[in-house]
């Protein structure tokens, strides 16, 4: 699963990317209300795969956009711009999460096996589809699965980002993986009981 990515706004084009942070740093409002305005769709998605419903993630962006303004003086344009906000926002999301969420899963003695899925099953699905599989995920399984496989993070660095262990984290993205193939294999099996009713 790859991170949504997000065109760049028609007003954005009448501003170079430098000049709009160099703004913002100097703080131009009218230069904060474009970066707001450009940015907020991208992050409000991001804070969505870790709230708990929508006013969470509605209050993890503000407090997202208050620290990238609050710190868009220590940005090194030596990376992305969007890769920078898109980590403040994934920190701020995690803060909010219980850390019970992660450390109260004990290292099972095995790790979960599963079977790979026919690829069918995902071509049924819409994306909107998939992204309530694993928002139905339990907090800890969703943050470690999304923070792997939609964020791009190894295990080291998940176990430093949540106070957590490799193996807790390693464990939590198998269960998550299991949790969803049930998932899919129920939705496939309603499929098919649909599609062998409205057939008859």
């Amino acid at each position: 699963m790859q991170a949504k990515q997000f065109p760049i706004p028609i007003y954005l084009a009448q501003v170079t990317e430098k000049q709009l942070i160099q703004d913002c740093q100097n703080g131009k409002k009218a230069s904060q209300y474009l970066l707001v305005k450009s940015y907020s769709g991208m992050l409000l998605s991001v804070c969505r795969r870790y709230a708990r419903d929508e006013a969470m993630a509605k209050d993890i962006l503000q407090e997202t956009l208050l620290r990238i303004f609050s710190n868009i003086d220590k940005y090194e344009p030596t990376g992305s711009f969007e890769a920078w906000m898109r980590r403040i926002a994934v920190r701020r999301s995690l803060q909010w999460l219980e850390k019970s969420c992660f450390q109260h899963e004990k290292q099972p003695d095995e790790m979960p096996d599963y079977q790979a899925l026919e690829p069918d099953v995902y071509q049924q699905l819409g994306t909107e589809e998939i992204i309530q599989l694993v928002m139905g995920l339990p907090p800890g399984y969703r943050a470690v699965f999304n923070l792997f496989v939609v964020e791009g993070y190894n295990h080291q660095e998940i176990a430093e980002l949540l106070g957590i262990s490799e193996n807790t984290s390693r464990s939590q993205l198998a269960r998550a993986r299991q949790l969803l193939q049930q998932k899919l294999l129920r939705l496939k099996k309603n499929h098919r009981h649909e599609v062998g009713i409205y057939g008859r």
